[in-house]
Order: C-alpha cells, then structure tokens, then sequence
C-alpha cells in the first residue's frame, strides 16, 4: 500500500527546495548594487512591498542609498533612485532593456488580451495620428459634448439643477469622467437616456475591479475574489464587444484605427474585445482619480482657485448655456491656459505614483551620474519610482508635499521648465506619464479631457466642501505603484449648477 501522504509531502519539499535554492544561494558579487533578500526565502520582501511600497522604498534608500536590489516574491529588483541617472535607463539604445515583454504578461493577465509584439508600435503611431493636432481636436469636440449629456442630462439641466446637491467629491469625479470618457470613444446609440444608464451600470462594474486591481496584479486575492474578477472580465468582454459597437454611432477614430489594424492582421473579434476592455482601462482609469485632486486642491487653496476662475473668465468669457442643452466653450482656449497647466502639472506631482520597469535582456553596465558603475544581471528588473526619487525630492521641489498651483509657472506666466538637482538641470523633473519606451501615449488627450472638466466645474458651478477644514486624505497605500494614486477615504462636497441670467 503506497502512502500517497509522505510522497506528495516529499515531493512539495523538492518543488519548493527547487524554487527557492536559486534565492538562498545567490549572494551580491563584485560591483554590483547592495543585495538585500530579506528573511523570508524566496519571498524576500514581497509582504512589506506589497503593504506600503512608498514606505518600504524609502527606507531601502536610507539603508543602501540610491541604488540596491531587492529580492520580491522569487524575482529580483534593482530600484535606481537618483534622476541624474535616469537617462541611460529611459533611452536604452542597445535595446538590453525590455518593456514590451512585461507589459505583454501584464495585460493578458488582467484585461485577457494575447498582444502581438506589433501592438506596441501601433497603439503609439494611432495615438500620434488621431490624439494629436486635429485628431485631438475632434475628440475634444466629442469630449465636451459626452460631459455636457452627463453633467446636465439629455433634455438639458433638470429644475432642481441649481439647487444644491451634496455627492463625494471621489465618485463624483471618477463617475462623471468614466462615463463620459466611455460615451466619447465607444460611441451612442440612437437613445441617449439609455445610453447614460448603460454607462452608469458599466462605471459600477468598473469600480469594483478597480478596487481589486492591486491585489489582482499581486495575486493576493481570495478564493471568491479570483472568481468575481473573472465574471468582471467576461462581463467587459461582452460590454465591449465589438458587435455589440457596430450598432453604435459616432465610435472614436482613435479606437476605430486600432481595431481596423488588428483585424488587418487577423486578430479575432473575441481578442478585439478584450483589447477594448485594455483600451478603456488604459483611457479612463486614472483622469477621474487625477479631477479629484485638482478640484480638492482648488477647494482647500483659495488663491489656487481664484488665479483659475480669472484665466478661465479671461480666454473663455462669462459662462452661459446655450438652450440650456449644452456647455459653451472655445476649445482653443485649451491652449492658452498656462495657471491651468501648472495646476494639473502640481496636481499630477502630487497624485501620480506610476512604476517604471525594465527587464534586463543579458548582462548590463548601469553607469551613474556619478561615474559609479554597477553590474545587474540578465533575467533582473530595473525599476524606477519617479513619485519618491523626483516628485518628493526637496531639492528638486522646495517642500514637496505642499501643493504649490505657480509651481510650474515663470514669474512672467510661461511655463517652467528649469528645475535642478545638485546644482545640476535635471531633465526628469516630473514623470507622471512615464518616460521612453513606456510614457503614456494618450497622454496629450487625458489632459485635454481633465482641463475640459475642470473648466466646466469653476466656470458653471459653485461647490464647496462639506467640511471645509477636513485636511487632504492621505494616499491609500494599496495604490503605489498604479498610475494616479486614490484617497484613502471619500470626501464629501456639495455642489449646484450656476443660476443662469
């Protein structure tokens, strides 16, 4: 009689000896970064990451300085902490350093989508044709018109619009942007009341794997949870389906040239699905989270709030409904709001916590600003976290954690660009789109989006905190690393519709 017990215990204990041997024999060789692997094997670090990365970075640069490797979960990284340093990482010429592959395994994980190593470049060069020059222009047209139907309704403001209405200022944001960000690139039926409401059960669906994301990622969830994220994906997979699209009117030229590529080289119209579901991720995962921090910074600092007001009076003029149907608005204007821009570039200072990842394809020579030279061995990841090593960084911005709306503005009202660390001019001064290979190539049409609404909300409403001497929530520690960060609790605001003369 074989006992099934003491064979399948031996055999975990060969499985996880297999697993963990390279972790315990590896050791830091001559010049290369200080090795740190924890105490745990082959988990290394991976539960104090995974808590509070913030945290757990910055005490790592207390410890090793600017650059060390840490052992997460049976993989090695190497976090490359001073921006001086950045460029040989971000242009990469000899190609050593990969992100196309990782970004590969990313989305069939979360969104199910099996990319090609074309997709890369076609995403960039569909983003380059239709986010850009009149490409952006048309999207913005259909962007201000997907925020007036969900700001005011498809019959125009109802009766009780000026009256007030209290929401959390989170929701608020991340709801209206969603669904109108859905609307613009996916398109309308011929009902436009349903239409909302279609959005607005989708934005429910959204939220809830938004909040599972992290985990998701980590592979930390629970039983039920693992099932749940499945029924989400399928259930995106439906929503988005392109069948679905083709009764719809008015689908962006933006995703209307992707999907047409990949149909050119015989993806399947499942896997087109699921690059919908990629793409409305991609386009509406960070714009509503983002809105939230301008307008909360704009409400807790006044001067913030009335230098807007002026410029936004000054290149759009007073505000008015035209048949009480449709914002007014000179979309050109959206070139010539400098206050603005310093306010979404401080904005995104604050709230843009995004990781940066290489994977290192043979054996590299990372050389410092400083002459140092260190050794990364093939098969680790370079990381770099511009939020703690650049955004956070007094040298480069004078108290960091204050929210400063002319930082990134000239005394005479252009745009600054000098910034220095160690009296040295430092290109990296602000990454919340990323860099090189992987800087966000929607990057130009997510900040026309956000202006656009902010500018509705200080031009067309009045709001104000409930409580307004409540202070800034902190950042929801399971967010580091994804993109904008997220409150760590709702705040609340009221809010109305401007009387109109």
């Amino acid at each position: 009689m074989v006992l099934w017990g003491p064979v399948l215990g031996g055999l975990l204990v060969v499985v996880v000896g297999c697993l963990c041997l390279p972790a315990l024999l590896r050791h830091r060789r001559p010049q290369e970064p200080p090795l740190d692997k924890g105490f745990v094997p082959w988990l290394g670090h991976a539960m104090a990451f995974r808590k509070n990365m913030f945290e757990f970075l910055k005490g790592m640069r207390a410890k090793h300085g600017d650059v060390f490797t840490v052992q997460l979960g049976g993989q090695y990284f190497t976090f490359l902490m001073d921006p001086l340093s950045f460029g040989p990482i971000l242009k990469d010429t000899q190609k050593t350093l990969d992100f196309i592959k990782y970004a590969q395994e990313l989305v069939l994980k979360v969104f199910g989508y099996q990319a090609m190593d074309g997709d890369h470049h076609m995403i960039h060069s569909a983003s380059t044709k239709h986010l850009m020059g009149q490409g952006l222009e048309d999207l913005n047209t259909t962007m201000l018109d997907s925020l007036s139907l969900v700001m005011l309704g498809p019959k125009g403001p109802s009766p009780d619009a000026s009256s007030w209405h209290e929401d959390g200022l989170f929701c608020f944001c991340y709801s209206v942007l969603f669904k109108a960000g859905f609307l613009g690139l996916f398109g309308y039926t011929k009902d436009r009341a349903q239409d909302l409401q279609e959005a607005e059960a989708l934005f429910a669906k959204f939220r809830r794997f938004d909040l599972l994301f992290p985990r998701f990622v980590y592979s930390l969830l629970g039983p039920r949870e693992w099932v749940e994220v499945s029924q989400l994906q399928h259930l995106f997979h439906q929503r988005l389906s392109v069948e679905q699209n083709l009764e719809k009117d008015g689908i962006s030229s933006w995703l209307g040239c992707m999907l047409q590529s990949l149909r050119e080289q015989g993806t399947d119209s499942s896997m087109q699905d699921k690059f919908n579901f990629m793409m409305l991720w991609a386009s509406q995962g960070n714009t509503g989270p983002t809105c939230f921090w301008a307008l909360l910074f704009l409400l807790k600092h006044q001067d913030a709030m009335k230098a807007v007001k002026e410029e936004a009076t000054r290149v759009l003029g007073e505000a008015r409904l035209e048949d009480k149907k449709s914002f007014a608005f000179t979309l050109s204007a959206l070139k010539c709001t400098p206050v603005l821009d310093s306010v979404m570039e401080e904005t995104l200072r604050l709230g843009a916590t995004p990781t940066l990842l290489r994977v290192v394809q043979k054996d590299f020579v990372l050389k410092m600003a400083s002459g140092q030279e260190y050794q990364i061995r093939r098969g680790d990841k370079v990381a770099l976290f511009p939020y703690l090593s650049v955004h956070m960084d007094p040298d480069i911005h004078p108290e960091p954690k204050t929210f400063k709306y002319n930082r990134f503005l000239n005394p005479d009202g252009t745009r600054k660009v000098d910034f220095y660390k160690s009296g040295k001019k430092i290109h990296h001064y602000n990454m919340p789109w990323g860099s090189g290979v992987s800087i966000c190539p929607g990057r130009f049409f997510a900040l026309s989006e956000m202006k656009i609404f902010i500018l509705l909300m200080v031009m067309y409403y009045d709001f104000e905190l409930v409580d307004p001497h409540m202070p800034v929530p902190p950042i929801d520690p399971r967010r580091w690393g994804f993109g904008t960060s997220q409150p760590s609790h709702e705040v609340r605001f009221r809010y109305r519709l401007k009387p109109m003369q």
